[in-house]
């Protein structure tokens, strides 16, 4: 594994686009701190969001690995390149020349999307750790370590986003149009959403049948990992049952959904491997 990896960061290393990439990505997620500082006040209305409570244990969790998750596209870029330019630079051809075989070349792929979303998970944990002490209200163990479960779907949620990008770009080889590609999976799965809402109008339960159906989709099974953490809070909360309204939305990180995200995962890393076996070098 050591050696697959080495192969496969050293030919970043001279990669100028995929550091910069790297460098903007790890820069945003660091950024997530001066949420801290957003304060204003309108007339007898401060607004604080570092007092609102999104830094508490444990919401932070949930808060600081949503937020990450939406910047991952960066990484993406990263990683449709890096399978891009074997095609355009003729390194596929030869690192199957010099003795590497196809499943190993897959390897070093997979085992660098493993190795960002690692360094990317531990970079969200240190700097939510970090805030969480200087604004936590709690900082008892026990609140501070419940809820890490999202830390894991944050990781499993890259790794199957990334292996999504390795497949459309082993696929389309050229970066570009392999974005390109998952942008209109993306709006498919969307259109696809509208017509199960137009198919199904009419019935009571037209959003739970919508949402039972739209599960299994991998951008939405994505999504679903990491359910958004504003209604969570609790001014939210206490304005909307002053509205009138009751949240009753399950945030739990479920686990058929990591069944589901899992399976794409292994679905994108096995079609890579296949056509990179059935395809003409």
């Amino acid at each position: 594994m050591l050696r697959l990896l080495t192969i496969e960061f050293y030919k970043l290393k001279y990669n100028r686009a995929s550091k910069v990439l790297s460098f903007i990505y790890f820069g945003l997620l660091a950024c997530i701190a001066l949420i801290a500082t957003i304060k204003f006040d309108i007339g007898p209305i401060k607004f604080h969001l570092a007092e609102m409570g999104i830094f508490n244990f444990p919401y932070i969790w949930h808060f600081n690995t949503y937020v990450a998750s939406i910047l991952k596209f960066f990484l993406l870029l990263v990683i449709v390149s890096m399978m891009s330019n074997e095609y355009s630079y003729k390194t596929l051809k030869q690192n199957l020349i010099d003795g590497l075989s196809k499943k190993e070349f897959i390897l070093t792929k997979f085992y660098t999307v493993l190795s960002f979303a690692t360094i990317s998970t531990l970079f969200v944990f240190i700097v939510s750790l970090i805030l969480g002490f200087i604004y936590s209200d709690y900082t008892e163990l026990a609140i501070i370590t419940s809820d890490l479960i999202y830390l894991f779907a944050f990781f499993l949620k890259l790794v199957c986003f990334f292996s999504m990008g390795l497949f459309f770009g082993m696929l389309i080889k050229k970066s570009a149009f392999a974005v390109g590609a998952i942008l209109v999976w993306f709006i498919g799965e969307n259109i696809f959403r509208g017509f199960l809402y137009w198919n199904f109008r009419g019935e009571e339960t037209t959003a739970e049948i919508v949402a039972n159906i739209m599960q299994f989709l991998p951008l939405e099974a994505m999504s679903n990992l990491i359910k958004e953490p504003g209604s969570k809070l609790g001014a939210v909360k206490t304005f909307a049952n002053q509205m009138g309204e009751t949240i009753t939305k399950n945030y739990a990180v479920e686990f058929s959904t990591i069944v589901i995200v899992s399976i794409w995962t292994f679905i994108f890393m096995y079609l890579s491997f296949t056509l990179l076996k059935k395809r003409d070098l």
